[in-house]
């Protein structure tokens, strides 16, 4: 087959090579190459970027709350509410912090360029380090939210609007909605390493597309769950058995089992 470039000049050549995307398999062993830097991280790091994390996520449930409460009660309030959802993610996507299923998700490549026990056990520490991480600095920060007085009752009550919806579903539906929440926020590490100029609007587009749909991220709902829980409006047993535990099964499978194995799938004849 004929080289397209065959009939341009050398400075052409050099401005085609320029505007091409990155191929599939550079993207992947960009991610790889990320993810084996998270893998070697010191726990104590890797702890308490989850923590920070973890307090910065409770940014959408707050603006959220705002939203909610400065909106009036019409059809396309809660459309409206979604656009809050987008700032807490924008603060740790773009401020590097860990958090469960956006950084997680890019130590899952490594492990499927080399599938050992050794490879397992270091995944298995990143997201454990890291999920508690995350659940630490949600609980800290929603328990100051709401016992704190760090802001007015009404955009307490607001915040707590926002959250309750969390309880309009069962534990099946979680899984179910967390699953494609899983696969958008891994396709974000991707997106991103393929074109890292574009960061924020990737991140603002993907997650408000999680909440305009109304998909459970573990972590954003985390807050939410927490909320609930410190404003009396839920119990620990509800928190854990009807959310976190449904939320962290689906965004795996969603980020984990379908993002991360099909973006490996499609290169591993490549490399």
């Amino acid at each position: 087959m004929a080289d397209p470039a065959q009939n341009l000049s050398p400075k052409e050549r050099e401005q085609v090579e320029e505007n091409s995307p990155a191929p599939a398999k550079v993207v992947h062993a960009s991610i790889s190459k990320q993810g084996e830097e998270e893998l070697e991280r010191p726990t104590s790091s890797l702890f308490w970027s989850a923590v920070a994390a973890g307090i910065a996520i409770m940014a959408s449930v707050s603006v959220s709350g705002a939203l909610h409460r400065y909106l009036p009660d019409a059809p396309w309030r809660e459309a409206v509410v979604a656009f809050g959802y987008p700032v807490g993610f924008l603060i740790v996507v773009l401020g590097r912090m860990q958090l469960f299923t956006e950084q997680t998700v890019v130590a899952i490549l490594p492990f499927a360029r080399e599938t050992t026990w050794h490879n397992a056990g270091r995944v298995a520490r990143l997201w454990g380090i890291v999920f508690a991480g995350n659940l630490v600095g949600t609980a800290a920060v929603t328990a100051l939210a709401a016992q704190g007085h760090v802001q007015s009752p009404a955009m307490l009550d607001g915040m707590v609007a926002v959250a309750s919806r969390l309880q309009e579903r069962d534990a099946f539906d979680t899984m179910m909605q967390a699953i494609p929440a899983g696969f958008i926020m891994a396709s974000v590490a991707w997106i991103r390493s393929a074109n890292n100029e574009t960061g924020f609007s990737v991140v603002l587009v993907l997650t408000l597309a999680i909440s305009l749909c109304g998909f459970a991220h573990v972590i954003a709902g985390a807050a939410e769950a927490f909320l609930l829980m410190w404003a009396g409006r839920a119990d620990l047993g509800w928190v854990f058995g009807s959310f976190l535990l449904p939320a962290l099964a689906g965004n795996i499978i969603g980020g984990t089992g379908l993002f991360a194995v099909l973006a490996h799938a499609q290169v591993s004849q490549e490399i």
